[in-house]
């Protein structure tokens, strides 16, 4: 059986935590910054753990990592 490939979209924007988790950069920062307030920007630095329905998905895309 040959082996499953790794999603490049998902490997260069997620990665598995120790513990399992699937961690990613913050929604809403790509553009359109003078339209949001400071708390939302602050609020929205670095990166968050996806939700478990998405972090489903995503594991799916990555079949190697931990």
């Amino acid at each position: 059986m040959p082996k499953m490939k790794t999603k490049s979209s998902a490997k260069k924007r997620f990665k598995i935590s120790a513990t399992g988790k699937v961690i990613g950069g913050q929604a809403g920062k790509q553009h359109g910054m003078i339209k949001r307030s400071n708390k939302f920007l602050r609020n929205a630095r670095g990166t968050t753990a996806l939700s478990a329905p998405d972090a489903k998905i995503i594991k799916g895309f990555m079949p190697y990592d931990r």
